[in-house]
């Protein structure tokens, strides 16, 4: 700013902020859907990412049991050949990338700021931003169905069938820009979570006091960030290939067949552990609280996740054993991939030794904790034999495979967040989700699970071909299939079996009005030392954090003889959610406008180019209106009554408060 003697000076900071008039003001008040909509807060948005996996999750799920109803029987009529390979490659798309990592995303966004003691995410609006591309790279995924057709190469679409001459539909098309949003998203949510998780914690929430779920959070994202511009650089070329005339995958052209094979696998590999390792991360949440235990070797169990994180890129090619890769890279795959299954057992044991001696109580989340891992573990031992490549070159595009994977993703990774669902319900919507009926939903999703991919190892070693949409009778195939058809009926009952549990548990809090204590669970982090549900600005004063699971060594001591005592009582510890002072950020239309223009440009590439114009102008605009909107909306409705000065960004939301002052409210 000039001063009188024409000389600059810097000011003071203080100056009365300035409110943009007319589409570039910042939303105040945030009633309705409006509110969902603009929402920059971290819990809304996990929960939108929840509900959105659900809504994919059914898409999914109904294709599954299109496939299980084609295979009941030889001679299936119930699909052609053309439409089973779009719906079992959209299916397995829609369930990796719309349903399971979105599902992982929705922990994370809802619980990190949490469990480490922060406000928000580092990056409010590129929280939101994040949603709202995920959610647009499923429509336009999706609308392939509206608009001609899915994709029908697998969901690894391999070249050269993924190329215009074998696809000349636009099925491939629309996965492959699907995806490559999906991706953008991905990447926003790794830079912002990894950003919250490094700079953001708690005074005294050092990084070996963190919990083992942000843990692995942190792991997942670091792969997330190198993993997924290895696929989106493929897609790219494939792109450039299919719609103007680039030779990238096109071996009569001279290119190398397992050019994409590579890259996709480079990414496919680690995108396993993507996925299953927040499943870990909750699972060694909940083991403990109801084996009322401290997790076991919990440096294990961090370094463990680490070690996985790394080796997980050292594996890729045991996908391409079967593709002519020569003895010593098979060789040299076949003994990485053994030795990833060392961190990975060693998970396993720690979560037996938590268990080992607890005073075990089998609440719902606890079931889905064990069913986690005697699933995974099923899977991973299966999962083993492919590291022999002899018995790999056997079992590979067998339904052996099929098992498999399942096993390892959906007994792994959906049984864990199925339990996280029921164990953190209470902290997310202020009441419980019933016990009773969670309990006989388990049963049903377990015998269900294993009635449907069980067989389906007995059917890979008859040497029933993955992928096939029919086989003829007197193969042996006939019985295995019906009781695997029988079981994903089962799956798809306990699921809807699920919303109707979720549904009655919503309609039985509104007519008891029971309140719930911030700590239905007596747990042990300190996401559960704040009311059910989380107050609007989660802390009243941002808690010093002084040992792994503060919150339970607030509540529980050893008397002389080392035996576990009460010390306080939980609302004496707790935090009373009443505070009114606390800044949040304001809401923003610009991550919903600027994600609404990226289907269109995705659409123009595919059809006509005047639709990107129309989605840049949607793109372009809203960075514009993101780049001079203010920080926060000084008229509106924040948090709090005080002024404070403009010119901060958002993740001012983070508030540092002193040690004595904490410990006064604790007090």
């Amino acid at each position: 700013m000039a001063t009188t003697d024409g000389t600059l000076a810097l000011g003071s900071g203080a100056e009365a902020p300035v409110r943009p008039m007319g589409v570039f003001a910042r939303p105040g008040a945030t009633p309705g859907w409006r509110g969902w909509v603009t929402s920059v807060d971290h819990k809304r948005i996990g929960i939108m990412y929840g509900a959105a996996a659900l809504f994919f999750f059914l898409i999914g799920g109904f294709e599954a049991l299109l496939i299980r109803l084609q295979l009941a029987a030889p001679e299936g009529k119930v699909l052609s050949a053309d439409l089973y390979n779009q719906v079992y490659t959209m299916h397995g798309t829609t369930m990796i990338f719309l349903v399971v990592m979105p599902i992982g995303a929705s922990f994370m966004n809802y619980l990190l700021p949490l469990q480490i003691g922060a406000r928000d995410v580092a990056f409010p609006r590129l929280n939101a931003l994040s949603f709202w591309v995920f959610l647009a790279g499923g429509i336009v995924l999706n609308s392939a169905w509206l608009l001609g057709g899915g994709a029908d190469g697998g969901w690894f679409n391999y070249a050269p069938n993924n190329g215009v001459m074998f696809s000349p539909t636009h099925g491939i098309d629309f996965w492959n820009m699907g995806l490559i949003i999906t991706g953008i998203s991905s990447l926003l949510g790794a830079v912002n979570l990894i950003t919250t998780v490094l700079n953001m914690r708690a005074p005294g929430m050092t990084l070996m006091r963190m919990p083992v779920f942000t843990w692995m959070s942190l792991v997942t994202q670091f792969m997330l960030l190198f993993a997924i511009p290895v696929l989106t650089s493929a897609q790219f070329l494939l792109l450039f290939d299919r719609l103007f005339g680039a030779r990238f995958f096109d071996v009569s052209m001279g290119a190398d067949p397992l050019l994409w094979q590579h890259l996709f696998w480079i990414f496919g590999h680690p995108e396993v552990y993507i996925m299953i390792l927040p499943a870990f991360g909750v699972i060694s949440e909940m083991i403990p609280v109801f084996a009322r235990k401290p997790i076991f070797g919990y440096p294990f169990m961090v370094f463990s996740g680490i070690a996985i994180g790394f080796m997980g890129w050292g594996v890729w090619a045991h996908h391409m054993f079967a593709s002519g890769l020569g003895p010593i890279s098979v060789a040299a795959f076949a003994t990485a991939t053994m030795f990833i299954a060392v961190p990975t057992g060693v998970k396993i044991l720690n979560w037996l030794a938590t268990m080992w001696g607890g005073k075990l109580k089998f609440d719902t989340p606890l079931l889905y904790s064990v069913g986690l891992v005697t699933m995974f573990t099923i899977g991973g031992l299966s999962g083993v034999t492919h590291a022999v490549a002899p018995s790999d070159t056997q079992q590979t595009d067998t339904y052996y495979i099929v098992a498999h994977f399942h096993y390892v993703l959906f007994g792994g990774a959906l049984f864990g967040f199925v339990g996280a669902w029921y164990f953190w319900w209470p902290k997310a919507f202020g009441y419980k989700l019933s016990e009773f009926h969670g309990k006989v939903n388990f049963w049903i999703l377990l015998i269900g699970f294993n009635l449907t991919f069980g067989p389906m190892h007995i059917l890979g070693l008859q040497g029933m071909p993955r992928r096939t949409y029919t086989y003829r009778d007197g193969y042996g195939f006939n019985f295995w299939n019906l009781v695997s058809t029988i079981g994903a009926v089962m799956i798809g009952a306990s699921f809807l079996y699920f919303f109707w549990i979720i549904w009655s548990s919503w309609r039985r809090s509104k007519v008891e009005a029971v309140v719930l204590s911030g700590d239905p669970w007596d747990a042990r982090g300190i996401e559960w030392m704040i009311p059910c549900p989380t107050p609007a600005h989660n802390f009243d004063v941002t808690p010093t954090v002084h040992s792994l699971d503060d919150f339970w060594h607030r509540k529980y001591g050893e008397d002389e003889n080392g035996n576990l005592v009460r010390i306080a009582a939980t609302e004496d510890v707790s935090q009373k959610g009443d505070a009114t002072d606390v800044h949040l950020p304001s809401p923003s239309y610009w991550p919903i406008v600027l994600a609404f223009g990226m289907p269109f440009i995705a659409w123009g590439l595919i059809f006509n180019l005047w639709f990107c114009v129309l989605g840049a102008i949607c793109v372009v605009g809203a960075i514009y209106g993101w780049v001079i909107e203010p920080s926060t909306d000084p008229e509106g409705d924040h948090g709090h009554p005080d002024d404070h000065p403009t010119g901060t960004d958002d993740s001012s939301a983070q508030v540092e408060v002193s040690a004595p002052e904490e410990a006064a409210l604790v007090d």
